[in-house]
């Protein structure tokens, strides 16, 4: 018989001492801003600046350029641990990730050391320019063009439905460099910085959760960037960014198991303090049977988040199936934890005098973002038809 490692499935020290850590940042410094951030849609400063402060905000970032350094479950425990104060706090460690992942896959260590150091610092967001307005799912349809000029490029076009956006100092933007190219091979991958000319923001989106990040078109009229800012290859560009969504699925699911927890958390307390008929409400069968279900579910999206994590790390050929996989289930979970809590605290929880209403609000998101959960059923599927 093989010997097992029992620690293998065991979170180590280290990684609880850092869950501790952002829990007390989060409770006390996130939190208590979380309600007035969703009512008046505004950016979560208090949290960036105490993410910032902790070292927080871009935990991935290798050690090399600032960074702390944070492996990709110590990325998602820090994100799930913001998300269950205030999810949209915790996209911005997330974004940041998105947005500077196909640059730590792709970029060269000159463009790596140019652009990861201020992110380290806390000096610059980043995000991520993949989506448009007719390319959503079916991202190489794609209409952003990038035209060589001498040693430049000449980006016009747009991007929507971009997290962070106007609030970020770089993006990560995909642009078809070859119209003429095959499909899928002919996009490739540039850094925009937020100062350069010709390039703006639309509006702010108007949405019915996340309201605390801001999502804004890109656009771009002529925008010329240097052709030292291309990450990687001409034509690499679509291949990076799938890439990078295998690795950055997971920190979708963590910021879901994230907010389940939070409104697992608020139902829990809840169902103890209230009183029917003479006693607690948690002393009914039917309440307990779904709090049970609630943490059953939550608790096996956490674990595959984690494996996900641990693949994304070691970067392991199933990783594709198991990014798409976590994301799915955990998102889903949320979306069914968040409205469960709601019932569990009846009329209060549809007011907005608890925080539960938001958070279902906030975890529809994380099925649609990043690649609605269909699309991950079709990613999960075409991986079991490779084997």
């Amino acid at each position: 018989m093989s010997t097992i490692d029992f620690d293998l499935f065991r979170i180590s020290e280290d990684h609880e001492a850092l869950r501790e850590a952002v829990r007390s940042v989060a409770d006390d410094k996130i939190a208590p801003y979380a309600a007035e951030v969703d009512a008046e849609s505004r950016f979560p400063q208090e949290a960036y600046d105490a993410l910032v402060a902790s070292d927080f905000h871009a935990p991935h970032v290798p050690e090399e350029y600032d960074g702390a350094g944070a492996d990709a479950l110590a990325t998602c425990i820090v994100i799930e641990e913001v998300a269950r104060a205030c999810a949209s706090s915790s996209l911005i460690p997330a974004v940041n990730k998105l947005g500077s992942l196909p640059l730590m896959l792709g970029g060269d260590e000159a463009l790596k050391a140019k652009y990861l150091t201020p992110l380290a610092r806390g000096e610059a967001g980043f995000s991520y320019g993949l989506s448009e307005r007719e390319a959503g799912s079916d991202t190489a349809s794609m209409k952003c063009r990038a035209v060589a000029d001498g040693d430049e490029w000449v980006l016009t076009g747009q991007k929507s439905w971009i997290t962070n956006a106007g609030f970020s100092e770089f993006y990560t933007v995909l642009a078809v460099t070859d119209p003429e190219g095959a499909r899928g091979s002919n996009v490739s991958a540039f850094i925009v910085e937020k100062s350069d000319e010709g390039f703006t923001f639309g509006a702010k989106e108007r949405k019915l959760g996340i309201k605390g990040s801001p999502t804004r078109e890109l656009i771009f009229d002529k925008v010329r960037i240097p052709g030292d800012r291309m990450i990687g290859e001409p034509g690499t560009g679509l291949k990076l960014a799938l890439r990078t969504l295998d690795h950055t699925r997971v920190t979708i699911g963590a910021q879901a198991v994230g907010i389940a927890q939070g409104a697992l958390d608020t139902a829990v307390d809840y169902v103890k303090e209230r009183s029917q008929f003479g006693r607690k409400i948690a002393e009914f069968q039917g309440l307990q049977f779904m709090l049970a279900d609630m943490a059953m579910t939550l608790e096996a999206a956490r674990q595959l988040v984690y494996v996900a994590a641990a693949k994304s790390e070691r970067n392991d050929p199933d990783l594709p199936f198991f990014g798409a996989a976590a994301k799915c289930y955990a998102s889903d979970v949320a979306m069914q934890v968040t409205t469960d809590a709601v019932q569990l605290l009846g009329g209060a929880g549809y007011t907005v005098d608890f925080p539960v209403e938001r958070m279902m609000r906030d975890a529809k998101i994380t099925q649609i973002y990043e690649g609605t959960n269909q699309v991950q059923r079709i990613v999960m599927a075409r991986q079991l038809l490779k084997r």
